[in-house]
């Protein structure tokens, strides 16, 4: 029986992390001729998460250059996917979540009439410019794709609102699938503070309270990350006894104001 080749496109890290679990459980199904293809985006920070999942790429675009704008992510997305698809010529390539790379990466498969899974789909505000661009972004793959995995029931009806009535599954988001995969793992290392570090392990024996932050977004730099920032120090100042943790973002937008 000949089995159905998927191609997983891996975009960023974030993408990495919610993909994760299905490169895995098609690594394992005989049914499928798996294979995953990443970008080049944010790579010192998507190898971690590779490394992490033990997931080995079998091409990667390299896309990345020094303060590229949306036109080069996706001409460059779509130059780079057409001899992948013209090599390898899969079912379908799977693409997650609503970034431009993921948009690009939906309109190189449709441009070969390769089916394209979508994961994380359905999502919607209805303000093309909230959030900017991902609101146009994923719209644009909702059109394209021939199966959405939507997160919950809200996403899936957000797609028969726009006549989108088949092939629509509800799956909860990955991301869960993901954290129960890794806090699996951190249960079997027998020690701690060698594999993540002994600031982490610190912490925890300290017992106290943790924040954890996050925050990267377009639309905060410049000012924003300032206001960001100030506030953390204002919080960190007053709340003392609370651990505040920010892992940064390499982008020299976020790692300036921070």
């Amino acid at each position: 029986m000949k089995k159905t080749k998927i191609l997983s496109i891996l975009c960023t890290r974030p993408a990495a992390i919610k993909m994760a679990p299905i490169v895995l459980a098609l690594q394992k199904h005989s049914q499928f001729e798996s294979y995953v293809c990443v970008t080049g985006q944010h790579r010192e920070m998507l190898d971690s998460v590779l490394h992490l999942f033990e997931i080995k790429p079998d091409y990667n675009l390299d896309i990345m250059q020094p303060n590229q704008d949306l036109y080069s992510i996706t001409t460059r997305v779509l130059n780079g996917l057409k001899p992948v698809l013209n090599e390898l010529k899969p079912d379908c390539v799977i693409v997650q979540g609503d970034t431009t790379s993921t948009m690009a990466a939906s309109l190189a498969a449709f441009y070969q009439k390769i089916s394209v899974a979508h994961v994380e789909a359905g999502l919607r505000t209805r303000d093309i410019y909230a959030p900017y661009p991902e609101e146009v972004n994923r719209a644009i793959v909702s059109r394209i794709a021939r199966f959405h995995f939507a997160p919950t029931e809200i996403a899936k009806n957000n797609l028969i609102s726009e006549q989108i009535n088949s092939n629509i599954f509800v799956t909860g988001n990955t991301v869960i699938d993901s954290l129960l995969w890794v806090r699996d793992k951190v249960n079997q290392i027998n020690n701690f503070s060698e594999y993540y570090g002994s600031n982490i392990q610190n912490l925890i024996d300290q017992k106290k309270n943790i924040i954890l932050i996050t925050g990267h977004r377009r639309e905060n730099f410049g000012e924003g990350f300032k206001n960001i920032c100030f506030a953390l120090k204002t919080l960190a100042e007053k709340y003392s006894d609370w651990h505040f943790i920010y892992p940064v973002h390499l982008n020299p937008n976020v790692q300036k104001p921070v």
